[in-house]
């Protein structure tokens, strides 16, 4: 599928996308999360890649927010920039997503690396939210989201003072996983990915539905639920002989159920 302002690659077990917007900081526009969500959409939909990492073009930005660019004037969906739906399908996506943050990780940009699963860092990047110096603010992915990763004193003093973080500050108060050398950040973004490759996919599938779980409500309990029972407990030997006595009208052998 061609995207306009993404780039996505695939490289062995591993699939890259790529904010592609660098002379705007990357920034997300409604195109941009519609391809994102789009993009992970198909990703769903294959068994080629097992960990997906998002980055961003060039080397100065990761993702510095969103820009409301050619929407309508109107407060129903159509003026609204589709941040969530972006969100969303990072968390509803069975496969682990690694940040890559290779700069400036601000206000929205840096929503979405809280999102991802891992986050990978170079030494000079840098993390911010901004929103209430300039009038906005981002509740729910942006709040609970930060507090489950540093705590709730801390996240509101990221979201009221509004302090500049380096990589290593970020890395101490548990906003991100690892920092490592500008020069190396795409070499330590494909190890990390591809060590995170030889896990168990229907292991880490159902971890990453059992922390989401508890932000998502009944969607999340039920996707858990869903995909365990679709993914798991179909094919086990319980299922068979409870669905085969059922289809022969006797009783199930409890013998057979399996261990």
């Amino acid at each position: 599928m061609a995207y306009e302002e993404i780039l996505y690659a695939e490289d062995g077990p591993v699939g890259t996308i790529t904010l592609n917007r660098p002379d705007d900081g990357n920034m997300f526009t409604p195109r941009m999360c519609h391809e994102i969500r789009d993009c992970i959409n198909d990703i769903r939909r294959e068994t080629r890649t097992r960990v997906i990492v998002l980055t961003g073009a060039g080397d100065r930005f990761f993702c510095i927010g969103g820009r409301k660019e050619g929407m309508e004037k109107t407060t129903l969906y159509a003026g609204t920039l589709p941040t969530l739906e972006m969100y969303e399908s990072i968390d509803r996506l069975q496969k682990p997503v690694i940040a890559s943050v290779n700069g400036f990780a601000v206000g929205g940009g840096n929503v979405l690396q809280m999102v991802c699963d891992l986050t990978i860092a170079k030494e000079s990047a840098v993390f911010r939210q901004v929103g209430p110096m300039m009038g906005s603010f981002d509740a729910g992915y942006g709040t609970w989201y930060l507090e489950d990763l540093v705590g709730k004193k801390r996240a509101k003093d990221i979201w009221y003072r509004n302090p500049k973080m380096s990589a290593a500050d970020a890395l101490d108060l548990g906003l991100i996983n690892k920092v490592v050398p500008d020069a190396e950040l795409a070499t330590a973004t494909r190890a990390m990915a591809l060590e995170v490759a030889e896990r168990g996919p229907f292991a880490l599938a159902s971890v990453k539905a059992a922390f989401n779980a508890r932000h998502g409500g009944v969607a999340g309990l039920a996707r858990m639920a869903h995909d365990l029972l679709l993914r798991g407990y179909l094919e086990s030997d319980e299922s068979h002989e409870l669905s085969q006595a059922f289809g022969e009208r006797r009783k199930p052998d409890p013998e057979k159920f399996g261990h």
